[in-house]
């Protein structure tokens, strides 16, 4: 008999290690096959939150934020590639050159939540930005990836031509907080079991086999 695990996936659009996290994550949950009925959620995080419509130059904000040098930054992004392509993911880094803010995004994925569409629509946005360097904060690029993965256009463009789910997104953003998660990718599993970071797929494997056999 298949044993519950409920997943909070917290992260944000622009997190690379986010994307890895997820497929790592994704990959693992195929290992498990039958063992486990997952029910997934894709939760709000915005490392930027403050972050201007214009964006800013990446290598800048990294400097500016992080104090890492252009060396350091090229060996980051080798590393995020290698691991991407690990899990079958393409950072074409040359094409992604700006970040954004992303709080329109998440309001898009929360009502994505209610139309069955949210984990296939969170992989299209990372697409988007990580592999064709596109903006995240454009609703035009927002539409695109909604269609692509089913969703209604004029529904989706609906939600982002007002403010729906604004307070939803911000609500969940302070719950994540309030209860110590500062950085991402955070997997929460069945409320109580923390595992941070874009972990390879063994290590998810590993840790949701041991909470399986726990439960």
């Amino acid at each position: 008999m298949s044993k519950p695990l409920t997943i909070d996936f917290v992260s944000d659009v622009s997190c690379p290690w986010c994307a890895i996290g997820l497929k790592s994550l994704e990959q693992a949950l195929h290992n498990l096959g039958e063992e486990a009925d997952v029910a997934l959620h894709i939760q709000p995080f915005e490392l930027n939150p403050q972050m201007g419509p214009e964006g800013q130059n990446i290598d800048e904000h990294l400097s500016e934020k992080y104090g890492s040098t252009p060396q350091q930054q090229e060996q980051a992004r080798a590393m995020i590639r290698a691991r991407g392509a690990e899990v079958g993911f393409d950072f074409a880094m040359g094409k992604r050159d700006r970040i954004y803010n992303t709080f329109d995004a998440h309001r898009l994925l929360h009502w994505a939540q209610a139309e069955g569409k949210q984990l296939a629509l969170k992989g299209e946005l990372f697409a988007a930005y990580f592999s064709r360097g596109e903006d995240p904060s454009s609703h035009e690029v927002l539409l695109r990836a909604a269609e692509a993965v089913g969703l209604d256009r004029a529904a989706a463009a609906a939600v982002l031509g007002s403010q729906q789910y604004a307070d939803e997104v911000r609500e969940a953003e302070q719950f994540f907080q309030r209860h110590g998660i500062n950085s991402v990718p955070a997997v929460i599993i069945n409320q109580r079991h923390l595992i941070a970071g874009g972990q390879p797929v063994a290590v998810f494997e590993k840790a949701l086999r041991e909470i399986l056999a726990q439960s």
